[in-house]
């Protein structure tokens, strides 16, 4: 017999042996019609004893044949040999015993080998019983590493989706610096890449976590929003409400930034006179609502496209990373008025940080 490369689990040893226990109950049940005879309870008593012995050589046999993933019918003929073995062995120290106490004149040698009903039939129950145990354990721990997959393939996605977002936004950024640097204006150039600096350091110091707090995440989406003020100037203007008990809120990191960065380049950016982005968070119940809304321009193509908008890398990202995160739990909206302004609105599971649950335990 092959073994195979990758050995199936298996319970605890004593797992099984206590789930046969029930097995001697019924061995008691069967034995009471004869309790009146004489020695019929030490005899019956003798064969749950050995019943309780020989279970522990046949779980070891049997773990053995499943760790090498024995095929079904060589375990079924080997397990019933390895069980009738034991019921003759039985038959024969029970009729030994017969024969010196007068029970009986001479043990016959065909009765060595027949009426085993008795110890087979309950070591062949025991059998069935550890095959279930095996087979539950090895279908537990196959929906364990299912699960575990699962999880690591999730991370993998929200690990790629978050690495897409930052040559994105870095892009971006570079362009708007090339551009300040072509237009002489120097010190904003010298401005935004300083706050280039920070917004890269907090993406790289969050890039494992799939999840931050809002305080965090407001204070990368402000390191962006500075950089588009040196762009901007007094054309953009930021209307931030952020209400009460929501700051150590968990959020995917660099939700807000891609949303911010779509609502100011498609949005405010092309307006003459610029435009307001509004930022709005609260708590609903269990749920955290999230609201983006900015000022924008209408359409000018006959097709009535905005402008590509709602193919930007930035809002398909988040989409797939809250489907990725929160499947069955979230809500993504977003809405284009005829004059072009935009509203993004998110609710997600209120969920805490560790450190802040004990603090609004104590304030209730």
């Amino acid at each position: 017999m092959q073994a195979s490369p990758t050995r199936p689990a298996v319970p605890p040893f004593w797992l099984p042996l206590v789930a046969g226990l029930p097995i001697t109950l019924c061995m008691a049940v069967m034995a009471l019609p004869e309790l009146g005879r004489a020695y019929a309870g030490a005899y019956r008593l003798f064969f749950a004893v050995a019943y309780l012995f020989w279970i522990v050589p046949l779980s070891v046999l049997q773990r053995k044949l499943w760790q090498r993933r024995t095929v079904a019918w060589l375990t079924a003929v080997v397990l019933l040999v390895a069980t009738y073995v034991p019921s003759v062995i039985n038959n024969a120290i029970g009729g030994w015993a017969a024969v010196r106490v007068g029970l009986l004149p001479s043990l016959p040698l065909q009765r060595i080998f027949t009426g085993l009903d008795g110890c087979w039939l309950a070591l062949i129950a025991y059998c069935a019983i550890h095959a279930l145990v095996l087979h539950y354990t090895e279908l537990q721990h196959s929906r364990l590493r299912e699960a575990e997959a699962a999880r690591f393939a999730r991370d993998a996605q929200l690990r790629a989706l978050q690495y897409q977002l930052q040559p994105h936004f870095l892009f971006n950024t570079l362009n708007s610096i090339s551009s300040l640097v072509a237009d002489g204006r120097g010190a904003d150039a010298t401005r935004m890449l300083a706050r280039l600096g920070d917004l890269l350091r907090d993406s790289l110091e969050r890039s494992d976590a799939q999840e931050v707090t809002l305080a965090e995440e407001l204070s990368t989406t402000g390191h962006y929003l500075d950089i588009e003020k040196a762009r901007l100037g007094r054309r953009l203007k930021v209307d931030m409400r952020i209400g009460a008990g929501v700051l150590q809120a968990l959020v995917p990191p660099l939700l807000l930034q891609p949303l911010v960065e779509n609502a100011i380049r498609h949005g405010i950016a092309p307006r003459v006179d610029g435009g307001t982005l509004a930022l709005q968070v609260e708590r609903q119940g269990e749920w955290l609502d999230i609201e983006l809304r900015n000022d924008g321009v209408a359409p000018v193509d006959a097709g009535g496209e905005r402008n590509g908008r709602s193919n930007a890398v930035g809002l398909t990202n988040v989409r797939q990373r809250l489907l990725a995160l929160y499947p069955g739990t979230h809500d993504f909206q977003m809405k284009l008025a005829d004059d072009g302004a935009c509203r993004v609105s998110i609710r997600l599971p209120l969920r805490l940080a560790p450190s802040s649950r004990g603090a609004e335990a104590l304030s209730a």
